[in-house]
């Protein structure tokens, strides 16, 4: 039997905010508001639904892209002029990395969640 994430909610302030956020930076279209749900569908069929919330701890989001793709996203991440690091703990300022034959960077959200880019999946 295969298991498949379907999808996650986002805790958020602004939901749709945040969806078109991270919506832009990937290059993905935000859907239309269902519910308390702002949703934004990855090309894997997972949605991410983001949800207002007053209070969350920040989470972990992590997407693997093509060397292309990786290429749009890191021009549009320094377009905004992000803070972006090389690594999860947000030591390596300024960085990206290059672990396991890929290339990968760390960014925030405006809700603090520590969004990953990766082009090689981590073994």
């Amino acid at each position: 039997m295969a298991v498949d994430l379907n999808h996650t909610i986002v805790p958020c302030r602004s939901k749709r905010a945040s969806a078109e956020f991270l919506g832009e930076i990937l290059g993905l279209e935000v859907g239309k508001d269902w519910g308390p749900f702002t949703p934004l569908e990855t090309s894997n069929g997972v949605t991410l639904d983001y949800m207002e919330s007053d209070g969350f701890e920040p989470i972990h989001y992590c997407f693997i892209v093509t060397e292309q793709e990786f290429d749009d996203i890191f021009e549009r991440i320094r377009e905004r002029d992000l803070r972006y690091w090389a690594d999860p703990g947000h030591a390596k300022s300024g960085e990206i990395n290059h672990l396991f034959g890929g290339r990968g960077v760390y960014f925030d959200d405006p809700n603090g969640h520590n969004m990953e880019v990766i082009t090689a999946p981590y073994a």
